[in-house]
């Protein structure tokens, strides 16, 4: 990897980038991440009868809450207006992975924005079925594809 770190100043001091010069175009950006957890807890959201309620459903909206949120969060990332958010929560072999895929119209990407809304319906799905299983692992999140802005598009 080469380049400036954008959000240093010329002596090290952290800085917010000023995109005022840059042009609005729309941004979209998808983020994945991963949650292992055991037969029990995947049972008990097959079921229904985690005590805490509709699992898929809190988690998927803790998500949308995070994205929204996230310059709330992350020191230097700019407040945008977010026009598109999807969460997908799917069961696998061994727990569930989850997708966010974000949209604007910005001057910015929103890379933070879907990885926010993963960890946050991850960490919610681990709050959710803690009781069942507290040895759940969380991992893999990470950043899959973007689109829009001068760095162009590219897909993980």
């Amino acid at each position: 990897m080469t380049g400036e770190l954008s959000h240093v100043d010329a002596s090290g001091a952290a800085r917010m980038v000023d995109v005022s010069a840059k042009g609005e175009t729309v941004r979209e950006a998808t983020a994945r991440g991963h949650i292992a957890m055991n037969a029990a807890a995947q049972q008990a959201i097959a079921d229904g009868t985690a005590a805490k309620g509709d699992v898929i459903a809190v988690a998927r909206v803790a998500g949308i809450m995070a994205a929204k949120k996230t310059s709330d969060i992350i020191p230097l990332c700019h407040p945008l207006p977010l026009s598109g958010l999807a969460i997908d929560i799917a069961p696998d072999e061994t727990g569930y992975s989850v997708a966010a895929t974000v949209r604007t119209t910005a001057r910015t990407g929103v890379e933070m924005e879907a990885l926010t809304a993963v960890a946050a319906t991850l960490l919610t799905l681990y709050d959710m079925l803690k009781a069942v299983d507290k040895l759940m692992i969380i991992s893999n999140i990470r950043v899959t594809a973007k689109s829009g802005g001068k760095s162009g598009d590219w897909t993980a």
